[in-house]
């Protein structure tokens, strides 16, 4: 097998009586190893699908369905590991994100261990996405594909359409489990096993069919009532403790500021409920978030100790965020919106991209390994490099810019979207809309860096006073 690329990423789920408009949201800054590696906006028509799958890493050969669905998606560049779609929404505005990779222990892979030959989150998008006409029917599509297959990670995928969210996390080498979302409530999930409580009986709860055997069977349950997945079946590790859990204590910390939690406790809820609607700035706030107004805040005056405690949502090795979201208040045509940003995600902007289009523009869809500046990827990057070197001298130029820059993009929405009535072409005016939607990011993103190059000029230490 290839070198195996991990991930390390955040994801937040959003309920669509718990968003502010009625949508619902699946969420995931896509991390990786590396600080670079550039990423594109495309779409995958269905004359581009392949019929006969083979992955890059694991090797593993799956022939696929007829009549795929078209999809966005967002690849690597470059391709020496595989395309890694990462997420998007297909046209009957499905969405799906993979993955979050999450932990495991030792008693699951003696259970059933891990298949090196197996599927793993290069692929997940491609082999399902295409194929799914809801949010379950891709829990039940890719369990059918983990229990013939297996996978050689652990991961956490997320699935939506307009009525429901499902979360799915790989258990061993075949197994799985999966529960729906409460419509009212929220999630954020970091890189470990998440769900906790769950009802083989319930509803609202899917998983292997021998899953509920075998905890029983290998003695895998370390409480005396109930099942929860994350004791079963995750870890508690002191890495947990100082990477993971404090990630999901600041995304509800900030969502539910009322309940007083332990950063570092491993019984987080999986489930939580805001004490407000949330929004898609909320989402990327915390997406983007540093352990702001804690001693824990990279850019802040705790001690280095603090400073550097806890690993933060926001980090060097975001290589995209995307905000997925499926309306309920328009028409079926604009119902699908694929928010993305690239690079690190402290000086962005995600840009809301209508996902029922053939093309994608130019200076989302055209990065590769080469720098230039005239692709979203590599602008974005720069902005964040620059911004890190003196974060207080360029925040608040950013926070005008996120704020002037959304206002804008919503603004081409809203007016995309009160057109709609009339189009005879409806692919082509969402097709234009996005172009000018780029148009607007690309210019507001290359002023922020023109801006913060002038100022950042003035304060450099490499310096004279008395001129000549």
């Amino acid at each position: 097998m290839e070198k195996r690329i991990k991930g390390s990423c955040t994801t937040i789920l959003v309920g669509k009586k718990a968003s502010i408009d009625g949508s619902t949201i699946i969420s995931r800054n896509d991390d990786g190893h590396e600080a670079l590696d550039p990423e594109r906006l495309v779409v995958v028509n269905p004359a581009d699908q392949p019929k006969h799958y083979q992955s890059v890493i694991s090797k593993v050969k799956v022939d696929l369905p007829d009549n795929p669905l078209r999809y966005t998606s967002i690849p690597n560049s470059i391709l020496t590991n595989g395309t890694w779609p990462a997420a998007g929404i297909n046209s009957e505005n499905i969405a799906m994100s993979a993955t979050e990779t999450i932990t495991t222990n030792a008693r699951v892979l003696g259970m059933d261990p891990l298949v090196a030959g197996g599927i793993g989150e290069e692929d997940l998008v491609t082999l399902v996405l295409p194929y799914i006409h809801s949010a379950k029917e891709g829990v039940l599509r890719l369990g059918s594909l983990l229990k013939e297959y297996g996978t050689y990670e652990p991961n956490g995928i997320a699935f939506s359409d307009n009525n429901e969210i499902w979360w799915l996390e790989t258990i061993g080498g075949h197994h799985w489990a999966a529960k729906r979302i409460p419509d009212d409530a929220y999630v954020v999930a970091p890189n470990r096993m998440n769900i906790d409580d769950f009802d083989f009986d319930a509803d609202d709860t899917l998983s292997s069919d021998d899953l509920q055997g075998l905890i029983d069977q290998y003695s895998l349950n370390p409480d005396f009532d109930g099942y929860n997945l994350r004791h079963i079946f995750g870890s508690a590790s002191i890495k947990d403790t100082v990477y993971n859990n404090p990630r999901a204590w600041f995304g509800q910390k900030y969502f539910t500021p009322d309940v007083d939690q332990d950063p570092m406790g491993q019984d987080l809820p999986f489930i939580c409920h805001a004490n407000r609607k949330i929004s898609i700035e909320d989402v990327k706030f915390v997406l983007s978030s540093h352990f702001e107004n804690t001693k824990y805040d990279v850019y802040g005056t705790g001690s280095e100790a603090d400073k550097t405690l806890f690993r933060p949502i926001g980090i060097n090795r975001n290589h995209d965020v995307h905000i997925l979201q499926i309306r309920n208040n328009v028409p079926a045509a604009i119902a699908g919106i694929h928010w993305l940003a690239f690079g690190a995600n402290t000086f962005n902007t995600v840009v809301p991209f209508y996902a029922n289009v053939n093309d994608t523009p130019a200076s989302y869809k055209d990065a590769n390994g080469t720098f230039d500046l005239n692709n979203m990827y590599w602008l974005s990057c720069t902005t964040a490099l620059l911004g890190d070197t003196d974060y207080d001298l360029y925040v608040d130029m950013r926070n005008s810019f996120e704020l002037e820059a959304m206002g804008a993009y919503r603004q081409i929405q809203n007016d995309t979207d009160a057109g709609l009535a009339g189009q005879t072409d409806v692919t082509a005016y969402l097709e234009a809309a996005n172009s000018q939607l780029a148009a607007e990011s690309m210019k507001r993103q290359t002023k922020l860096l023109g801006d913060m190059v002038i100022m950042g000029s003035e304060h450099m230490k490499l310096r004279y006073n008395l001129n000549d």
